[in-house]
């Protein structure tokens, strides 16, 4: 069996990501309705019948608000880290609090032959991770929502097959736009977001020191960024790299609003 993945929206107006095996699957986060969520598992053929717990990244609300729904309607289990979950316990609904399971950063556990890892990044939030996915020997890594990659970050996403990697702003669009002093400054600062240039960067070295070959840019800004100049700067870092965009890795765009295609490593 195939391990698959879906961005069913990634954006600062909500973020869900769907990852399976074809038996088995999770959602990472649940910022949009759940109605929403529904549908984009619709559109790529799958339904939350197989669907076996959520994993939380962090507590900000795109990325939780339709956590509480979910639980409640599918009597889900939710996988999420200590600090994190003392964020967002307040914020989600009357749940089933036996439902909750507390993680540990950098502990690998499974669900259903699927084996996850976490590792810390850098964000404004309590306690953020990425995750990382595999299943028959194949690996997927989420990264985004962090403000910078140091080495550990690159290490624990270096040896993926798919790599979902947050391109939010060009810092030119970010500094002439209309954000607020104070909110440009986060979203530059080391617990912000990456910019174009810096997910180019994260790319090449996983692509160049890993088994990378598809490259999913996500978690773009609808007011510092726009899908084709996020697209052709991080492709002109590879390709400044000496990576060949269409031989030695696909690079693909993901949606604020709409499910990106079905994903089979």
């Amino acid at each position: 069996m195939n391990l698959e993945f879906c961005s069913l929206a990634s954006g600062s107006r909500g973020n869900s990501q769907y990852i399976g095996n074809g038996k088995s699957a999770l959602l990472v986060d649940a910022g949009m309705s759940g109605k929403y969520i529904e549908n984009a598992l619709k559109t790529i053929d799958r339904d939350f019948d197989k669907i076996k717990a959520l994993l939380v990244t962090h507590e900000h609300s795109d990325h939780i608000s339709g956590i509480g729904v979910l639980m409640r309607r599918y009597k889900l289990p939710l996988y999420v880290n200590e600090k994190t979950w003392m964020g967002m316990k307040d914020k989600i609904g009357k749940i089933n609090e036996e439902k909750v399971i507390i993680i540990e950063n950098e502990k690998s556990f499974s669900i259903d032959d699927i084996l996850i890892n976490s590792y810390s990044i850098s964000h404004d939030a309590n306690d953020p991770i990425g995750y990382t996915f595999e299943y028959n020997n194949k690996k997927i890594a989420l990264a985004t929502d962090l403000g910078y990659a140091p080495d550990e970050v690159i290490k624990a996403i270096q040896d993926t097959d798919l790599l979902f990697i947050e391109s939010n702003h060009d810092i030119q669009m970010l500094k002439a736009g209309k954000y607020p002093y104070f909110l440009k400054r986060r979203v530059l600062s080391m617990e912000g977001h990456l910019s174009n240039d810096e997910a180019g960067r994260v790319a090449k070295e996983v692509i160049r020191f890993g088994r990378a070959k598809k490259i999913l840019l996500a978690h773009l800004s609808k007011e510092n960024n726009f899908p084709e100049l996020a697209f052709e700067t991080v492709k002109n870092v590879l390709i400044d790299g000496n990576i060949d965009v269409d031989k030695d890795v696909s690079l693909h765009m993901t949606h604020r609003k709409d499910a990106s295609k079905l994903f089979l490593l």
